[in-house]
């Protein structure tokens, strides 16, 4: 059976992104067969792995509407163990059209079924917002991710978008779970770094990974060579975080 893992956080700007895509390069660095699924209709997690998704004929919006075959719209990567389900711009609205649906809400999951049991691990990339997309996200996944940027109105918003969680759990889901938080853009030389990590203690008490990304240039200049860190800098901080991270997932997993 696949682990599937959406990378949530209705705040922009806070490395979900980096995070969903060099956690799927890196998960598949270590061996294993990942597919990561571009739910955000910015398309950076398309272009971030070097695909020009404005180019693309079909992607993950005409998979939801019925109109391809969620098997055809699955793309390669550079990293072979890596398949991406690309966003293009026609995704934005999806969040409009999927309103009067049936089941609107399980599309994204209705279409995971029929290809996540030839991955090991599915990963999400949700959009920064909490709409009809996002809502398919966590319905669609098993665990959720949150990364976390260690500034202090990045703490803002956690509340709510947890106790969107719990109303899909209680609601529709209940098998969902948190699998944790990440520490995203992280200065150990600034001091309001080390108070923002305290303060998530109290959002994650137990759920909060060791593993911390650091804001790097590194990280941040990858994407626009449609590279993960692991291709642009493989010996860089960056990517020894994002090691890590993926080592520690795999860890939990297989201790499950």
């Amino acid at each position: 059976m696949s682990v599937i893992i959406s990378v949530v956080n209705q705040k922009g700007g806070v490395g979900k992104t980096t995070t969903a895509v060099n956690l799927a390069a890196g998960l598949s660095e270590a061996g294993k067969f990942v597919l990561l699924v571009d739910l955000d209709p910015q398309g950076n997690a398309t272009s971030g792995l070097g695909i020009k998704y404005r180019e693309l004929q079909s992607g993950l919006y005409h998979a939801l509407m019925g109109q391809s075959r969620v098997h055809d719209v699955i793309a390669n990567t550079s990293h072979a163990g890596l398949r991406v389900i690309p966003a293009t711009p026609d995704l934005a609205g999806a969040n409009v059209e999927l309103v009067s649906v049936e089941g609107r809400e399980r599309k994204l999951s209705d279409l995971l079924a029929e290809v996540s049991s030839a991955y090991d691990y599915v990963l999400i990339d949700c959009p920064p917002s909490l709409g009809m997309l996002t809502l398919n996200g966590l319905v669609a996944a098993d665990h959720i991710l949150i990364p976390v940027q260690a500034e202090y109105y990045a703490l803002e918003g956690l509340g709510q978008l947890l106790k969107t969680v719990e109303l899909v759990k209680e609601n529709i889901k209940p098998e969902l779970s948190v699998l944790g938080a990440v520490v995203t853009m992280f200065d150990g030389r600034n001091k309001l770094s080390e108070e923002v990590m305290n303060d998530l203690y109290k959002f994650f008490p137990n759920n909060i990974f060791r593993s911390v990304i650091p804001r790097t240039v590194r990280l941040a200049e990858a994407p626009s060579f449609g590279k993960s860190i692991f291709h642009y800098e493989p010996k860089g901080k960056g990517a020894k975080a994002y090691e890590r991270l993926s080592r520690e997932i795999l860890d939990f997993f297989d201790k499950v």
